[in-house]
């Protein structure tokens, strides 16, 4: 009975010391973003989530919405075939089955449109566009650059009725899933400011952008959530070399003086796995690295944050919170492609489901 006794003690003791650290204290954010289910695909997400995601010990998913939600409060913004509030919480119910953190995305200040295409927003408030006189072009191809040198449009920060719609937005959006952090987008803004802006022509893009954030940040913590954003507009793209897209060359960088520190950043880079999170963590901002279609640099910026934790003074440790990966189509293509329904166009190591598979991998092994 002794002996009995001395080995369960033994035992106790050896799997209190030996124990695997729990995963939120490696990484407190193991997060997947990927564009939100229409209702016909629904039931195969879930299923994913259940038999994909949670096993890999996903513990954040950021669904792009934007207007793929019947709005009640703004139902002429709704896309045709969008969740209704009953698909959301079947959503809701099988996140919260398994401890996932369910964020709602909409973008706002830009990505008011793509290719030649212009999104519900400005389509149906054209007051709002930022640069009203680049009239898009139904060409059925997009280049890049263009005569009109546009990207994606962008609406105006100092419109006096667009909060009022974009309020409307995510206050029903975060709402129906029941959620405590919004992710507001806000990549790749390049029209802000514009010259010929009867508002905001002439004035500093830096400080535009900076307010646009800090609006919607109070307007989320006013009712208890978090505000999320990309990060690329807080680099500057033009001395650290990281380019237009992934930084900003329009002087939108130096914002990140001005906007409260509670803001969450999510901070990409899918060509080089740069160190960019320490920035972020020294400006006083939570941190999370989110690769794309790179196994191999996903698994480099998955060491980085590891290593970034471990060495980090206990003030900024806690500013990096972790990884995500990123996924820029529906589920649908993603799903098509991760259960060998489809091949990749380009027949290639380098796709989201391969990224996602070795990341999740890794982060499982530690």
């Amino acid at each position: 009975m002794k002996n009995a006794c001395l080995v369960s003690i033994f035992l106790l003791f050896f799997s209190t010391v030996f124990a695997s650290p729990p995963p939120d204290s490696i990484l407190p954010v193991r997060g997947f973003c990927i564009g939100a289910p229409h209702a016909a695909s629904l039931d195969e997400f879930i299923k994913f989530i259940k038999e994909e995601l949670a096993p890999r010990q996903v513990n954040t998913l950021i669904l792009r919405i934007d207007y793929n939600y019947q709005y009640a409060s703004h139902p002429e913004l709704s896309e045709q075939g969008a969740l209704s509030k009953q698909d959301v919480k079947k959503l809701v119910q099988v996140c919260k089955q398994f401890h996932i953190n369910l964020i709602p995305q909409v973008n706002l200040l830009g990505h008011q449109s793509w290719a030649f295409q212009t999104n519900k927003l400005l389509s149906v408030y054209p007051q709002f566009d930022e640069t009203p006189w680049v009239k898009m072009q139904d060409t059925g191809k997009y280049v890049w650059p263009n005569a009109d040198g546009l990207y994606c449009k962008s609406y105006c920060p100092l419109h006096p009725e667009v909060h009022k719609v974009v309020f409307d937005l995510i206050d029903e959006i975060c709402d129906v899933f029941e959620s405590k952090a919004f992710h507001a987008g806000m990549d790749e803004v390049f029209y802000i400011g514009e010259d010929k802006c009867p508002r905001c022509g002439g004035r500093d893009k830096a400080e535009l952008f900076a307010g646009e954030l800090t609006l919607l940040r109070n307007h989320l913590a006013d009712k208890g959530r978090n505000l999320w954003i990309w990060g690329d507009r807080l680099l500057d793209g033009k001395s650290t070399g990281l380019g237009r897209w992934e930084a900003s060359f329009n002087n939108t960088y130096r914002a990140i003086d001005l906007i409260p520190k509670d803001v969450v950043v999510c901070d990409w880079h899918y060509d080089r796995p740069d160190k960019t999170p320490v920035y972020f963590a020294m400006k006083g901002l939570q941190v999370i690295t989110c690769p794309w279609r790179k196994p191999l640099f996903a698994q480099q910026q998955l060491k980085d944050m590891i290593s970034f934790r471990e060495t980090a003074t206990p003030e900024m440790k806690d500013r990096y919170l972790g990884m995500m990966q990123t996924v820029w189509s529906g589920p649908e293509a993603f799903l098509d492609e991760y259960y060998g329904r489809k091949k990749p166009v380009k027949d290639t190591l380098e796709t989201s489901t391969r990224c996602f598979k070795a990341l999740f991998d890794d982060i499982n092994k530690l």
